[in-house]
């Protein structure tokens, strides 16, 4: 029985504090005594005292102390993984060492189509072949919920040689995959499944939210403690279980990625997280999604807004709901998504967490309370006052689900390394993307390296940056040139047996 009241790393960087050590070592601030006294003053002179060296400051040289293992294991124990390995690097890497550990070089993984622009950079990098599985479109609200379990098992037939399957849930919008059913298909074959949980850090800590992923039988699990958790941005857990994937291959191939130099205010932060939850996070989590639950209650009585919930794990949507994701419609006060995310932030100094054509989300958290939710009901109301005076929502022209379905003519790989040249705009439809556009947030690519340029999706992307779209990754942030491939040569031209 491990200890849980007990915080490794806490516990040795306080130490640290108390016996006074002093380090000819990185990082050359010398913890602060070296940094501009203005960065001292925003950024806090503890933040600069907590920045100390992983091995040869923390620890040792051998790290023969072992505080980061105990911490990982403490971590593990908690929700009920076999192994847990921090990273620093947030799950863009722990999603990554995943693929790679499951996949390796070229090999081939089923991915729902919904996955986020880090599991496509995770073909580039690494030449595992995607094979794309269906997901669920709702065509009003025109979002994609995780793939249903039948999507997944015609996709096992289609690609029977693929290594495992990778899917996101929950999604940015909270809606929640049947992951028992998904893991089920791929056992039955003897293959693993990959959760990318980068939304659902809290998920093992509650009962009255949707099952972990590690609980319904996943084998890896990716979580995001900064964003539902209580950790610093970038900190981020690879969990894994079972016999299908070798932890040690895994803990390589994340080691592989990893910094050399991590921040252990970043680990320190992922530690503290897990003894909070463990002792208080029930109780912490039933306030959260009880202040949620009237929050939502609240906002949907406020004329023009709509919350989205039952539409949400309806037939044919997803399996379950993240209460504490609330997704407002915002589309009958004349606005869109990015209006009302820019008019918050302006006028109430309030940031949602996500926004689209016609929505905007709001992220509730253990650390919200009756203070913080009015101030999100008394924005949202100046909102709906000011809403007819804002000039009138740009037209997005949203394509049909189908144009997020393009067959790969090569791999994400060969089109992004490849040689490649750059179009304008009107002259991209029918040549191959050689690089990643992605609406972010929530950073779920709309046209992939390898894919084949279409007219629908050009004019889904001009339009929604006319709108206030923010595409962070294409080489011309105007979108008015687009990076494509050059040529093919008689053997690149072959259609990839993707779906």
């Amino acid at each position: 029985m491990l200890d849980h009241s007990k915080a490794p790393l806490l516990d040795a960087l306080a130490d640290y504090h108390r016996q006074d050590r002093y380090g000819f070592t990185p990082p050359g601030h010398r913890q602060g005594r070296g940094a501009d006294p203005r960065a001292r003053a925003v950024l806090g002179e503890q933040t600069y005292r907590s920045d100390v060296l992983a091995a040869s400051g923390l620890d040792d040289r051998a790290s023969s102390h072992g505080y980061l293992a105990e911490a990982e294991r403490l971590m593990a124990d908690a929700v009920g993984s076999d192994q847990a390995f921090f990273s620093t690097a947030g799950s863009s890497l722990s999603v990554k060492a995943a693929m790679l550990a499951v996949a390796g070089d070229r090999g081939e993984l089923l991915i729902g189509r919904d996955a986020h622009k880090s599991v496509v950079a995770g073909l580039v990098f690494t030449g595992v072949e995607p094979r794309w599985v269906d997901v669920r479109y709702d065509d009003e609200l025109r979002l994609a919920h995780p793939p249903s379990p039948e999507q997944l098992e015609q996709a096992w037939q289609r690609h029977p040689t693929a290594a495992g399957a990778l899917i996101v849930s929950p999604t940015p919008y909270g809606t929640c995959a049947d992951i028992a059913a998904l893991a089920d298909i791929c056992h039955r074959r003897g293959k693993p499944l990959i959760v990318d949980e980068a939304w659902g850090a809290h998920l093992p800590f509650h009962e009255d939210l949707p099952t972990w992923a590690m609980d319904a039988g996943a084998d890896i699990c990716v979580v995001s403690v900064h964003k539902m958790g209580a950790g610093f941005e970038q900190g981020s857990v690879l969990h894994s279980q079972g016999d299908l994937v070798d932890p040690a291959h895994l803990a390589a191939c994340a080691d592989l990625l990893m910094t050399t130099s991590p921040n252990v205010i970043v680990y320190a932060a992922l530690d503290g997280w897990r003894r909070q939850m463990v002792q208080d996070g029930h109780r912490l989590l039933s306030d959260a999604i009880a202040l949620s639950r009237g929050l939502r209650a609240d906002i949907a009585g406020l004329p023009g807004l709509r919350v989205l919930e039952d539409r949400l794990i309806a037939v044919e949507a997803s399996h379950d709901l993240d209460p504490l994701q609330i997704l407002v419609d915002v589309g009958e006060l004349g606005v869109n998504g990015y209006q009302a995310a820019d008019w918050l932030r302006e006028h109430r100094r309030i940031d949602v967490g996500m926004s689209d054509h016609r929505r905007i989300l709001a992220t509730m958290s253990m650390a919200d309370d009756a203070g913080t939710a009015a101030r999100l009901i008394e924005g949202l109301r100046g909102l709906v006052t000011a809403a007819p005076g804002l000039p009138a929502a740009s037209t997005v022209e949203l394509p049909p689900p189908a144009q997020f379905d393009q067959e790969p003519v090569i791999s994400p790989r060969e089109a992004f390394f490849g040689r490649t040249e750059t179009v304008k705009v009107d002259e991209a439809a029918g040549r191959i993307c050689a690089e990643q556009i992605t609406p972010y947030p929530p950073g779920i690519p709309a046209l992939l390296p390898g894919e084949r340029i279409t007219e629908e999706m050009l004019d889904y992307l001009r339009s929604g940056l006319a709108a206030g779209m923010v595409l962070p990754d294409p080489t011309d942030k105007t979108l008015e040139t687009v990076r494509v491939v050059s040529e093919l040569s008689p053997s690149d031209a072959r259609r990839s047996p993707s779906r």
